[in-house]
């Protein structure tokens, strides 16, 4: 099946998030997109093929989305998704497969720092609660919706892991 626009899948839809290390130049988001589209256009679970969407956001936010219920996702087809995001690490020499990193926003950039840098920046108050944050593991275009995925550290699990409260 062709790939969707992002915002006609519904919200039951899986959803991944890939997060550039750094923002990506205009010629190496082009390559990743078109690259990331040709897989989207051919995806198929046990030769079924996926009703599937991707979007991409701020310069460093890839989004993966499948409606499952339309054809469902093998372990096979994600591990192809996979994949392909490592080949495309290889080739533009940036890595998009790493949740560990905490990722927020700092004035008009993008900050991307190990959990153990943003929990030091937390004691310090150099973030708090009302810090935006990306939350890449949320999992269904719904969650998206909602606005669960970018917002105050207050209303993410950011604020359970480096805030007492």
């Amino acid at each position: 099946m062709p790939c969707v626009e992002l915002n006609q899948l519904p919200n039951h839809a899986r959803l991944w998030i890939f997060a550039a290390e750094r923002p990506l130049s205009t010629t190496e988001r082009d390559h990743l997109l078109s690259t990331v589209d040709a897989f989207l256009e051919q995806w198929t679970a046990h030769g079924i093929p996926l009703t599937a969407a991707r979007d991409w956001r701020y310069d460093h936010f890839l989004f993966v989305g499948v409606d499952e219920q339309a054809s469902g996702v093998s372990g096979c087809s994600i591990d192809a998704l996979m994949h392909s995001l490592k080949q495309l690490e290889v080739d533009l020499d940036v890595k998009l497969l790493d949740y560990a990193p905490v990722i927020y926003k700092h004035g008009v950039s993008i900050e991307r720092v190990s959990r153990d840098r943003f929990s030091e920046l937390a004691r310090f108050g150099e973030v708090t609660l009302d810090t935006p944050v990306y939350d890449n593991t949320i999992t269904s275009v719904g969650e998206l919706r909602s606005g669960h995925w970018e917002g105050p550290a207050a209303n993410s699990w950011h604020a359970r892991a480096f805030f007492s409260t």
